[in-house]
């Protein structure tokens, strides 16, 4: 199996990507492939604490048996926008991207599977199939599908020079005292808690624009639109800014009395430019059912 690590798998562990990626295998046996040369990055053998680097070639030879097995499943999925070589995806919150080692069933790969069986791009491995980019767990929202590994380097090329439009909108405990700003804080995994991001020193360049829709008495619904788009930086750059994301309880806002599947954050508008042609397609969905759900809850409050 070849990956290709992403800006999202930099500085994790060579022998913790593998457990992300594979099942059945433990830590132990992982570090004892890597130390018999079954796995290599970019062509050369590595040490289990092998910190990863975006774009990093990593080949892993998965004894027979042993590796994880993606099972299609007929799981509804909205498509927003198809063509011959991709398609856009509205994710529902709940949804993983794609498989884990805890996680095999019932993500966005299982039921794209179901529907384009081989017809997506295999450049990050079969349980990464036709996935260029991802949404976390509980955010919903608009993501793209490549069909073939040509459009799949074609989309990462356009999220890689900026060249596509990603807008979320959010609702924020606190009012947001600004109309409009720009984040720029450098956002890097968090020093004592792995599972999560920070904004640190030395972390890497990070931009997300922040425009006001409408103030509550303690609360705003805002638009995000990511210039880069670190591993949560939407949730790190507001919590950093003392706006933690509604009922986002892994960076500080903790559930609030209206009860949501925690972060209510969707991804709602792209815009780009159609693979291997010079039409521009331009995609926004409605609000989801979180973010209704907490609008009504304070616009009542009101």
């Amino acid at each position: 199996m070849i990956f290709y690590a992403d800006e999202n798998d930099e500085n994790t562990r060579l022998d913790s990507f593998l457990a992300a990626v594979t099942k059945d295998l433990s830590r132990s046996k992982l570090q004892n492939l890597i130390k018999a040369g079954a796995v290599t990055v970019n062509n050369s053998i590595k040490k289990p604490s092998y910190l990863i680097k975006e774009n990093d070639k990593i080949e892993f030879e998965i004894p027979e048996n042993e590796g994880l097995k993606i099972e299609p499943e007929n799981i509804p999925v909205e498509i927003v926008y198809e063509d011959e070589n991709m398609l856009v995806v509205n994710k529902p919150s709940g949804m993983l991207t794609h498989p884990t080692s805890q996680e095999t069933s019932g993500t966005l790969v299982n039921a794209l599977l179901f529907k384009y069986g081989e017809n997506l791009s295999d450049i990050n491995g079969d349980f990464r199939r036709g996935i260029v980019h991802r949404l976390d767990k509980n955010t919903s929202g608009l993501l793209m599908i490549a069909k073939n590994n040509k459009t799949h380097e074609y989309l990462a090329d356009l999220i890689k020079n900026h060249k596509l439009t990603k807008k979320y909108r959010t609702v924020v405990k606190g009012v947001y005292p600004l109309e409009e700003e720009t984040l720029n804080f450098p956002i890097g995994r968090h020093p004592t808690q792995p599972h999560k991001m920070a904004v640190i020193d030395g972390g890497k360049e990070s931009t997300t624009i922040v425009k006001v829709i409408e103030r509550f008495k303690e609360a705003t619904y805002l638009e995000i639109t990511l210039v880069t788009g670190r591993t949560h930086q939407i949730r790190v750059h507001l919590k950093h800014k003392g706006y933690p994301v509604f009922n986002d309880t892994l960076y500080g806002a903790g559930m609030s009395k209206v009860k949501t599947d925690e972060q209510v954050l969707q991804s709602y508008y792209l815009r780009f430019t159609k693979p291997f042609s010079d039409e521009i397609i331009e995609l926004e969905i409605e609000p989801d059912e979180k973010i209704k759900k907490v609008l009504n809850y304070l616009k009542n409050r009101s």
